[in-house]
């Protein structure tokens, strides 16, 4: 699937002399967009050739990934469950748009401590998953595994191999780990964390076959899920600008990083600077949800 480049046109790009293009990734189905396709693409073909009926993931509460999971197991005919970050919400869980929409689409939702969540890799905890639930197709966290790789590797195409940059946000480190498999030697990938965590180089590494990538750290605002006045009205601004919408989660701390760091002059004139949007714009009502209970300003749906 071939998605259109749109080029950013703003005073500090032509100031600096810096070509940006975005490649609309979050353009690719309205559910299913951006990276959350690229990742299931292959699990869901996966599923479906081992016979299996159940597609199992996992989640917290504002993911991505649990959203655009249980709309792709209702379109391709498949039950999904979701264990579910944090046991306190399962007695608020209706009032938070990303669960209430992952339910509405057929997802079971199953809440558990942030200790046991902890444990979702071992043994013991996921045979307690199939004692329960029977047996289903596990997706990690985020969606990221070898299939995911594979799909995220088609992001790039031939034609983008003219930039010199392509940047990502990264949550689980999947799509910069595909972005980096197929990017061109002369290219460099960055990376922009959506939150605080020291394993994620290790993570990427496990996947990436490329040395040419680097994660820029500075830029997650306190960590997942965190956001201040100052990235809403960033959000917002762009939008307005651009037409391109941002969430508060993901792409936006990306944008907010890569503009600053070109305002910074950390890359020289006439760099061509690729940016993927990966989509998660589903997140903006939940977030909404939250600044308006801290009376704070919201983001522009």
């Amino acid at each position: 699937m071939k998605v259109a480049n749109q080029e950013i046109k703003l005073p500090l790009l032509h100031q600096k002399k810096i070509e940006l293009f975005v490649k609309r990734e979050d353009l690719i189905h309205p559910q299913i967009s951006g990276n959350k396709y690229r990742k299931l693409k292959y699990n869901l073909a996966e599923a479906q050739h081992r016979g299996f009926k159940t597609l199992l993931t996992f989640g917290g509460a504002f993911s991505n990934h649990i959203a655009a999971t249980a709309y792709a197991g209702k379109l391709y005919g498949l039950k999904t469950i979701g264990v579910i970050r944090g046991e306190e919400l399962e007695r608020k869980w209706k009032d938070n748009p990303t669960l209430r929409l992952a339910y509405e689409n057929g997802m079971q939702l199953h809440f558990v401590s942030r200790a046991n969540y902890q444990l979702k890799k071992s043994s013991g905890f996921l045979d307690g998953l199939k004692s329960k639930f029977g047996s289903f197709y596990i997706i990690p966290e985020g969606g990221t595994n070898l299939l995911a790789i594979k799909g995220c590797e088609e992001i790039l195409n031939k034609a983008d191999a003219h930039f010199d940059v392509v940047c990502c946000c990264v949550g689980t480190g999947g799509t910069l780990a595909g972005l980096v498999n197929s990017s061109a030697s002369h290219q460099r990938v960055l990376g922009f964390p959506a939150l605080k965590v020291d394993f994620l180089s290790n993570d990427i590494r496990k996947f990436a076959q490329n040395e040419n990538w680097e994660l820029i750290s500075d830029y997650h605002f306190g960590g997942y899920a965190k956001c201040n006045i100052e990235l809403v009205r960033f959000i917002n601004d762009f939008k307005n600008n651009t037409d391109i919408a941002l969430d508060p989660i993901y792409t936006g701390k990306l944008f907010f990083g890569l503009l600053d760091l070109i305002k910074k002059d950390y890359f020289k004139a006439k760099t061509r600077v690729l940016v993927i949007h990966t989509g998660g714009l589903q997140g903006i009502k939940g977030m909404n949800s939250v600044l308006k209970k801290k009376d704070l300003p919201l983001l522009d749906i």
